[in-house]
């Protein structure tokens, strides 16, 4: 697997777009980072590592809905491994007006965009969620 972190988004788009209430994704730090931050803004409920069926750990992420809908309307992969993205602070960008939120991967971890510009750190732009 070439883009774990796309992998992982993939995984989670589409069983948020069959109404899944969970989804199983291979582990991995850099994931349970996004994870964490994808908690912390509300767009998940949580998750639990696990192991999968062929024996390696696994982490099960239970997704969250609202009247229905899910609460992740759409994710989008910024940094690719054929390109990445780095940004400076100013210049992380704003996602739908500060409506959506943007993870980044800092010299102080991996932080949402609002976190990134208070800590006035720059990185790797991951992805953007709304």
């Amino acid at each position: 697997m070439n883009d774990p972190i796309g992998d992982m988004l993939t995984r989670i788009r589409n069983a948020g777009m069959r109404g899944k209430s969970t989804v199983l994704t291979p582990a991995s730090k850099m994931r349970v980072r996004v994870l964490d931050v994808l908690a912390d803004e509300g767009y998940i409920r949580g998750y639990e590592a696990t192991t999968g069926a062929d024996g390696h750990p696994a982490i099960e992420v239970s997704l969250k809905y609202f009247e229905g809908t899910p609460a992740i309307r759409e994710m989008k992969r910024v940094s690719k491994p054929g390109r990445r993205v780095y940004l400076g602070v100013n210049d992380i960008p704003q996602v739908r007006q500060g409506l959506g939120v943007s993870i980044v991967s800092t010299s102080k971890g991996v932080m949402s965009d609002a976190s990134a510009r208070s800590h006035n750190v720059g990185g790797e732009v991951l992805c953007t969620v709304f």
